[in-house]
């Protein structure tokens, strides 16, 4: 069964940061661009970052030259460093492919002020 697999969470104060990762197999890592959701309580989930099969990349604004996503072909995974952390982004992190459609279980990020 096809995964995504999601590490990396955690509290952290404002200002820190974290890195998040999610492994998944070959076929859906080589096909589709990868991206990173998060859904904070008693808000709509939101797109964080996206991720190309041929590495372009695009960031919410919110969270633009703070946050960055790579993705490391040999380890099928895909990173998200978060730097310069708010506690306004403190939520739940989900990895997402279309093709097929897959969410990863989430990861749980807080910050503190």
């Amino acid at each position: 069964q096809v995964q995504l697999v999601e590490s990396g969470g955690g509290l952290v104060q404002a200002g820190g940061s974290l890195r998040l990762s999610c492994a998944t197999s070959r076929i859906i890592f080589r096909i589709n661009a990868m991206n990173w959701y998060r859904q904070a309580p008693g808000k709509q989930r939101e797109l964080v970052a996206t991720i190309t099969s041929g590495g372009s990349t695009n960031y919410a604004d919110s969270v633009k030259g703070r946050f960055t996503i790579s993705r490391d072909n040999a380890k099928n995974t895909v990173y998200l460093q978060m730097n310069s952390l708010k506690p306004e982004d403190t939520a739940v992190y989900y990895c997402n492919v279309e093709s097929p459609p897959l969410w990863g279980q989430g990861t749980q990020v807080t910050v503190s002020p």
